[in-house]
């Protein structure tokens, strides 16, 4: 009972925050953003002086001998998708918070300001394997599912397969989606999967990290356990070869993780766990708004 009560608290606490932000400051931003995109079928009206006459609809022309054509409306509503890789990785955090709760406030945010603009809503939690789908929909009752499945949720599996997630995604999103892709993005070949979803979708890749994944601190010798392989290493972080070599490794994953988001016109921002992520967050979203 008490595990139930303290569960309802963090659900509320992470619901209080992420409306509040998402309708204080995030829903405008969002809306000019992540607005609907494209054109859809309204209905049929008689042809009149100035018309295009690409819109004619030759069917209903030729059945009623007079000519008819077709009115489009702006597609406003989005399907948002929620991609959250939920590996072992993300159990580390040395500053305020761990990588996945700062994933789970993310998402909850996101989500809610979906809600407000009349989007549906789903996830996808991957680890190395497609840990669990919660299908595209709307209002506060799902969303508070998720926000509580981003809370409670573990996963079977420690590793990262990327691309299997975006696999996945492919296949079982058939409509065009806004979809996010929360991730510390520690993993490899996931180009070609990646270069195939942006066709279909509009991606955006929100990096999580942590300040000491970019650059190693002097604390002599430390035992390193890696959540993922499960395997334990003892490095002298008072070699300065070792922290050197530490933060160019970090360097380069970062260069080659910029290369393929410029390559597939992929928009992302770097969120640390230490800092606030209203600011790159609304960066963002000024961004792709000015953009649009």
């Amino acid at each position: 009972m008490d595990n139930e009560k303290d569960l309802f608290k963090r659900v509320r606490k992470i619901e209080i925050k992420a409306r509040g932000l998402s309708q204080q400051m995030f829903s405008g931003e969002y809306h000019s953003a992540f607005r609907g995109r494209g054109m859809a079928f309204s209905e049929v009206r008689e042809y009149q002086y100035g018309d295009d006459v690409r819109n004619i609809d030759w069917n209903v022309t030729a059945r009623l001998n007079h000519p008819y054509v077709k009115i489009f409306e702006e597609e406003r509503e989005l399907t948002v998708m929620l991609l959250i890789d939920v590996s072992g990785s993300n159990n580390f955090g040395t500053h305020v918070s761990l990588k996945k709760d700062m994933i789970a406030e993310l998402a909850a945010v996101l989500a809610f300001s979906a809600i407000q603009n009349n989007d549906k809503v789903g996830v996808i939690f991957f680890s190395n394997k497609i840990e669990k789908f919660i299908p595209p929909k709307k209002g506060s009752t799902h969303i508070l599912r998720i926000i509580r499945e981003l809370i409670t949720f573990e996963p079977e599996n420690t590793d990262t397969d990327i691309a299997q997630a975006l696999k996945y995604f492919t296949n079982v999103i058939k409509k065009r989606s806004t979809t996010f892709i929360i991730s510390d993005f520690y993993d490899r070949n996931f180009d070609e999967p990646l270069k195939i979803a942006a066709k279909k979708h509009d991606l955006v890749a929100l990096r999580i990290a942590d300040r000491n994944e970019q650059s190693l601190p002097q604390m002599g010798l430390v035992n390193f356990f890696d959540q993922e392989s499960q395997k334990r290493i003892c490095i002298d972080t008072s070699d300065e070869s070792v922290r050197k070599a530490f933060a160019k490794a970090y360097a380069e994953h970062e260069e080659q993780l910029q290369n393929i988001f410029t390559k597939y016109g992929i928009d992302n921002t770097l969120i640390l766990t230490d800092d606030d992520y209203v600011k790159p967050l609304m960066k963002l979203f000024k961004m792709r708004g000015h953009k649009m």
